[in-house]
């Protein structure tokens, strides 16, 4: 039997699954007929010469009518969705039929006088079979030979009956060829109503698809507004008292430094925001190699400690001996699992109120290791755990008054995926939580020197060349660089940026890429010797052709303006990086 399982399109629908439908809707209508043919044979059969026998094919017909009754109302069961079985029954169900008309054939043979007439009548029934098998075309081509086989086979066995035998036979092949043709023409339907429902559901997806972007808008613009306005209100009148407008007297060191808090918690909201837009938009790429997962969770408690500590908190790091006495190395990409990491860690601390703060590092399984961190925090319910993981959702019983824009934890989740792991959540209202995140693990690897971890690119003092032809741009990137603990010398344009490279030694080159970035970058490339391998960041402005007319001149990361201190490190460690990927994660489609 042919195969009635394969999709004739992509909505989910096939032909098949229509034909079958279609074959079923006809049934009580074949059962309305040989209801109205039964009559007519009776009458016919009154003249036989076998009547005994002609009783017992009413009872085999009776039994097909009775066995042909309980098919229709199996067709309403659950059983009857799965489409092979549903095409086996269908095919037995004609198989039946045929069968009766075959009995009635050979009863029609030895009927005498009525010979001919109850044979034509046979012949006509099992026409009936074929059309009521049309719809579907292995039922057709199964059921419907074996319906007029019996009263053609009758008709032909006796020399006297060949003109009503080829009759007969030309009957037949008329029937079959209009079912066929009607087969073909309700396939060409059934094809149409396929691409019609796949339309449907691909125009339902799509309207879905835009009005979770339309709430992703929503939900950024409603995030970023309240963010930006808190943070830029507190600088605005730290930048007043400096002023000295309305008398004021001038800013004290705390409320500078409280200003500046709230510049980097919004620097860092604008940054985490535009990563999670980027991994939306599945532009965000991984390098796998090995890491030091436990030198960077060190890194990050040092990181943490001070925040912990002026909450009061305890934070300790704990590793298992296992993993303690193991050579082994995390397979991740080393920036990610930090900012996942980091993503954790800052949320236990942020959002615990008193106790302690513990992160755990434990093997997971021959191939896994797991980061756990637990807080003695407020805890959450299923309920509000499931909201903690949607991007810009917040859960207000536990972050009023907190900073951020809702959008760390379902970071770090996909940043996990991407590296081929996952963040697990155990939470209790008025207990805590533990989030562990879980990565690949190689106990045959070590970290090695040829896979730098990612506080490298920000601790080495590196030689850079920043071309900006804007002197603002170029003061706020050299702040940055030397933030990060840069030499910096900067041109402000591509003549005196290709003379600089010449001459001096550099390590990178940050080229802004306002008007003819991608040509300076260019150039740079084009120069002799080493000096043309001298890794390239371009800082853009966000459009997507000035995006890909750096990378296209020779670009080995990008970073968008305006720039933030830990988004420029990142894109220097691209940059920096063995095998740099075309873009970073900062680009735009």
């Amino acid at each position: 039997m042919a195969d009635i399982s394969q999709p004739a399109d992509a909505g989910g629908v096939t032909v098949n699954e229509q034909a079958l439908k279609a074959q079923a809707a006809l049934l009580p209508y074949a059962l309305a007929a040989f209801a109205v043919s039964l009559p007519v044979f009776v009458w016919a059969g009154s003249h036989a010469v076998n009547g005994a026998w002609m009783s017992a094919s009413f009872a085999l017909f009776a039994i097909g009518w009775g066995g042909f009754y309980a098919i229709v109302n199996w067709l309403k069961t659950p059983a009857a969705r799965d489409l092979k079985t549903r095409g086996r029954v269908h095919v037995l169900g004609g198989l039946l039929w045929a069968a009766t008309i075959a009995q009635l054939a050979a009863f029609a043979d030895g009927a005498g006088p009525a010979r001919e007439t109850l044979l034509l009548l046979s012949l006509g029934a099992a026409l009936i079979c074929v059309f009521f098998a049309a719809p579907w075309l292995p039922s057709l081509l199964i059921v419907a030979p074996a319906a007029v086989a019996g009263p053609l086979v009758a008709l032909f066995s006796r020399a006297a009956d060949q003109p009503l035998a080829k009759l007969g036979l030309a009957a037949t092949a008329l029937a079959l060829a209009l079912a066929l043709l009607v087969n073909r023409i309700l396939r060409g339907q059934f094809a149409l109503a396929g691409e019609r429902e796949q339309l449907i559901a691909e125009r339902a997806e799509q309207a879905e698809a835009a009005r979770r972007l339309a709430r992703s808008k929503s939900d950024l613009v409603s995030t970023l507004s309240d963010e930006i306005r808190n943070g830029l209100t507190g600088v605005a009148h730290l930048l007043a008292s400096a002023a000295g407008q309305g008398g004021r007297a001038a800013p004290s060191r705390q409320q500078v430094a409280a200003a500046l808090d709230a510049v980097n918690d919004l620097l860092g909201v604008l940054d985490t925001t535009v990563d999670a837009e980027t991994a939306e938009a599945g532009e965000i790429h991984v390098a796998p190699r090995p890491v030091d997962l436990v030198a960077v969770a060190r890194d990050l408690l040092l990181a943490h400690r001070a925040a912990a500590a002026a909450k009061g908190l305890e934070i300790a790091l704990h590793v298992d001996a296992e993993l303690a006495g193991d050579s082994g190395a995390a397979i991740a990409d080393p920036l990610r699992a930090r900012q996942a990491l980091s993503a954790l860690i800052a949320n236990a601390v942020k959002f615990t109120l008193r106790g302690r703060v513990e992160v755990r590092l434990s093997r997971a399984g021959e191939r896994r290791i797991a980061v756990a961190i637990a807080d003695t925090g407020p805890g959450l319910s299923d309920e509000e755990l499931a909201t903690a993981l949607q991007p810009f959702q917040r859960v207000a019983r536990t972050s009023a008054g907190a900073p951020g824009a809702g959008l760390g934890l379902p970071l770090a989740c996909q940043l996990a995926r991407l590296m081929g792991g996952e963040i697990r959540a155990q939470s209790a209202v008025g207990v805590g939580s533990c989030f562990t995140l879980e990565l690949p693990y190689d106990p045959d690897v070590a970290a090695s020197a040829d896979a730098p971890q990612a506080a490298e690119p920000e601790t080495r003092r590196l030689r850079v060349l920043l071309v900006e032809d804007d002197a603002l741009g170029r003061a706020t990137l050299r702040a940055t660089l030397e933030q990060l603990g840069h030499q910096v010398v900067q041109a402000a344009d591509r003549a005196r940026a290709v003379e600089l490279a010449r001459v001096c030694d550099l390590d990178l080159a940050v080229v802004g890429a306002g008007s003819g970035g991608h040509e300076t970058i260019a150039a740079l490339r084009s120069l002799a010797g080493d000096a043309a391998r001298t890794p390239v960041v371009a800082a853009i402005g966000g459009d997507p052709d000035e995006a890909r007319a750096c990378q296209a001149a020779g670009a080995d990361a990008l970073l968008r303006k305006p720039v933030a201190v830990p988004a420029a490190a990142r894109a220097i460690a691209q940059a920096l990086s063995p095998r740099p990927s075309p873009a970073n994660d900062r680009a735009v489609a």
